[in-house]
């Protein structure tokens, strides 16, 4: 089974990092052991799930350097079957540091493989941009799945993308798909929302999962809340619609 997915997006702001959250936190509830890794220096992914950003000790920027093992920074959540490997601001150098290191594009490929057989999916949210930290991602990933909004330029920058997955594919990771895209922020009062889906599943055709996350004021809310929305909000629309996609995630 493919289990290392990757949630990637270099544009902000398209719910990238709920959709990670919220998507390992169904998994979990439906009792798969996930792993959730924030590749993102700005934390959300570790914040969202309810840890202090100010109190991590160790982050995955220890294991991209060498100095810490996956399995020394992993960390527990609320959930009983949702473990994540926090991120931190010390990330924002790791790029730099990563240029001159051996092997730089593989490093958490190379460390991912001591926990692989101990979790049923782990789920990596990616930072907003196609640096180092996105490269060795994708190397790491069995596959991909897009986050799209559904508001202006919804396509814009997904070209770069798409050419920066083939070049992964061709020279890092040949096994490299994309298991799907998510329409998200979408409002069916608007046409605009209609005419981004509609363009969007004709660009991706069957990649498109049925699943579209709604606009939701509760889905806003809980990161602040550092909660999940099946723990802050469960009858809400966001929570059914995590709940809906995670489901399509598992049939695959």
């Amino acid at each position: 089974m493919n289990k290392i997915i990757a949630i990637t997006n270099q544009k902000g702001g398209v719910g990238k990092t709920t959709t990670a959250i919220n998507l390992s936190s169904c998994l979990a509830a439906a009792e798969r052991r996930t792993c959730l890794i924030d590749m993102d220096p700005q934390a959300n992914s570790t914040s969202g799930v309810g840890l202090e950003k100010e109190n991590i000790e160790s982050s995955v920027y220890d294991v991209l350097i060498g100095s810490k093992s996956l399995r020394e920074v992993v960390l527990p959540t609320e959930l009983n079957y949702l473990n994540i490997v926090p991120s931190s601001i010390s990330l924002v150098g790791a790029e730099v540091e990563l240029v001159s290191m051996m092997a730089r594009e593989t490093r958490l490929k190379t460390a991912l493989e001591q926990i692989h057989d101990d979790y049923e999916f782990i789920i990596i949210d990616c930072p907003p941009s196609l640096g180092l930290l996105t490269i060795n991602t994708l190397t790491a990933a069995d596959s991909i799945i897009i986050p799209i909004q559904c508001e202006y330029y919804a396509m814009e920058g997904l070209g770069r993308l798409m050419s920066t997955i083939s070049l992964v594919k061709e020279n890092l990771n040949p096994g490299l798909e994309i298991r799907g895209v998510v329409l998200t922020m979408f409002d069916s009062r608007l046409n605009l929302s209609r005419q981004v889906s509609d363009e969007v599943r004709k660009y991706f055709t069957d990649k498109v999962y049925n699943t579209v996350i709604s606009r939701n004021v509760r889905l806003s809310e809980a990161p602040s809340f550092g909660k999940p929305i099946i723990l802050y909000d469960i009858m809400s629309t966001g929570a059914e619609n995590y709940m809906s996609l995670t489901k399509e995630v598992l049939a695959q």
